[in-house]
């Protein structure tokens, strides 16, 4: 997978999440399964329980089937899943 700013686009569920920083210190550690998606939450599965953790409170990584791992601050990813596509991010590099 080539990334892009276009990966804000992606599917997020069943790729396994991380969140990697956070000022929530909760949130820290928690990795796993993406079960779910919210306009404002991921649901992750981490040991059978499942953890829901606040788009914008947190930068979480992803890693795809393939096994391209991406980090994405969550303050880009709120919004409802099927409106992303829509969305368009300015290039920062």
């Amino acid at each position: 997978m080539k990334v892009t700013p276009d990966v804000i686009r992606e599917e997020f569920i069943g790729t396994t999440g991380a969140v990697s920083e956070s000022p929530h210190t909760g949130y820290l550690g928690i990795n796993g399964k993406v079960l779910g998606e919210t306009r404002n939450t991921f649901v992750i599965q981490q040991q059978g329980k499942n953890k829901s953790i606040v788009k914008d409170q947190a930068v979480f990584q992803f890693q795809f089937s393939d096994g391209t791992v991406v980090e994405i601050d969550g303050k880009l990813l709120v919004g409802k899943p099927e409106d992303r596509v829509k969305k368009t991010v300015k290039r920062l590099w």
